[in-house]
């Protein structure tokens, strides 16, 4: 997150108003491209959707949220390059070590459950 204290803005201008109402008709042409034109091929089909979708997202990006947005992304990126991954070894143990953790108490869970049958039996008198 961003250290500097940022002033409450009023909810947008019209200008980003407008934008955003744009950037959803854009998305809502290019589905209503993928339906309207039903005997195009599925894959220009596929694509007015992605293009609807780039669209919007591009107009959405000039608006006053898009910055925000670019801006939380870009601090996004940053923090993940201070993540340490593990090797592809120590994921491969860690892997195992949950797989054996599931396995046992499935196990215990199978034991709890048969004790517990056989005692309601036993106390049904079946």
């Amino acid at each position: 997150m961003n250290s500097k204290v940022e002033q409450s803005k009023a909810a947008g201008s019209a200008g980003d108003l407008v934008k955003y109402v744009l950037a959803v008709l854009l998305v809502a042409a290019g589905v209503f491209a993928f339906y309207w034109f039903g005997q195009w091929p599925a894959a220009l089909r596929g694509l007015a959707v992605i293009g609807g979708l780039i669209a919007g997202g591009v107009v959405f990006m000039t608006s006053a949220k898009g910055a925000q947005t670019r801006e939380f992304l870009a601090e996004s990126r940053f923090e993940l390059r201070k993540v340490v991954w593990p090797t592809r070894q120590e994921a491969g143990r860690a892997t195992l070590m949950i797989i054996i953790a599931v396995t046992v108490i499935s196990l215990i869970l199978a034991g709890f459950d048969v004790v517990i049958q056989a005692g309601v039996k036993w106390l049904l008198g079946r």
